[in-house]
């Protein structure tokens, strides 16, 4: 063992030098170039067109390999260590081989407190593996997200990219079951859900070829435009309150300038699937999310 300062036993072993990265068979090569110089047409700058090739090669595989990351430097005329450096620090590249499914738990601190780390803890035991490990039958991958920027619909998972919300850990575990045994799933919003490579390809810029999907996409769900419907001075949906004592009753909160006491009017129905019958955390005994209220009630 070579150490650090020459000398041995230190413990510290540098390794041997890897060999150089294999080729692509021609024919996947000639087809991926074919993509390749598609994408990087697009740019000014043929080193803007690094991130999209990344998808590409990694709509191959599953992940960026050494190959794919030394055909993309040899795409674009630029090192294997600026191409690592870019795959290296961004994480919706994979570095070693994963699932058809990348299943991702938001437990940044809204979904968190909402039942995210419960979720995310069950899901490890219910599937056998940890963060960023894969099931034996190469299906789901699971790995905790810091934060999937859908913080109104609270907890939330996303499996390639495709919001679930409102999950609690008995659903989360039938989705990842639904996936395993090869049953449709479908996003709560969004594009029908595909496996990762296509997801890689169709990220990498290529039309996503799956009928209505684009139409499927959409926008933000009701509650992320709640607050931007109100700026503009539209009618917004009441906001919803449980009084000191009347948890487990939702009653709407008197908008400002109103007369009466929160909750004098009848319900109102809301746009948010929070307010909505639901398995969400907020309505799960075993997770409660605890009363929703305004500050200083």
């Amino acid at each position: 063992m070579t150490s650090v300062n020459g000398g041995r036993g230190s413990g510290v072993d540098l390794g041997m030098p890897q060999p150089p990265a294999p080729e692509y068979p021609a024919e996947v090569r000639e087809r991926l170039a074919a993509d390749a110089r598609e994408l990087i047409a697009r740019y000014p700058d043929s080193r803007s067109a690094l991130l999209p090739l990344l998808h590409l090669v990694q709509s191959e595989e599953g992940y960026v390999t050494r190959t794919g990351m030394a055909f993309c430097a040899d795409m674009l005329g630029l090192t294997t260590a600026e191409v690592t450096a870019v795959a290296t620090f961004y994480s919706m590249y994979r570095r070693k081989p994963s699932g058809d499914y990348q299943v991702g738990v938001c437990t940044n601190t809204l979904c968190a407190v909402l039942g995210g780390d419960a979720i995310f803890e069950e899901l490890q035991q219910h599937l056998g593996v940890g963060n960023g490990e894969t099931t034996e039958d190469g299906t789901v991958t699971l790995e905790h997200i810091e934060c999937n920027a859908a913080c109104d619909f609270a907890p939330v998972l996303m499996i390639n990219w495709e919001f679930f919300d409102n999950q609690t850990p008995e659903s989360a575990k039938r989705l990842v079951d639904d996936l395993r045994a090869g049953r449709t799933v479908t996003p709560t919003r969004g594009a029908p859900l595909c496996d990762f490579r296509k997801t890689s390809r169709i990220l990498a810029g290529f039309p996503d070829e799956r009928p209505d999907a684009v139409a499927a996409s959409g926008s933000a769900g009701p509650a992320s435009l709640a607050g931007l419907r109100l700026a503009k001075g539209e009618t917004g949906p009441d906001r919803v309150a449980a009084r000191p004592g009347t948890e487990g009753t939702r009653r709407p909160v008197s908008e400002p300038g109103e007369p009466g006491e929160p909750g004098d009017r009848p319900p109102a129905t809301h746009p948010s699937s929070h307010d909505a019958p639901q398995p969400s955390s907020a309505s799960d005994p075993k997770h409660p999310s605890g009363p929703v209220t305004e500050e200083g009630e």
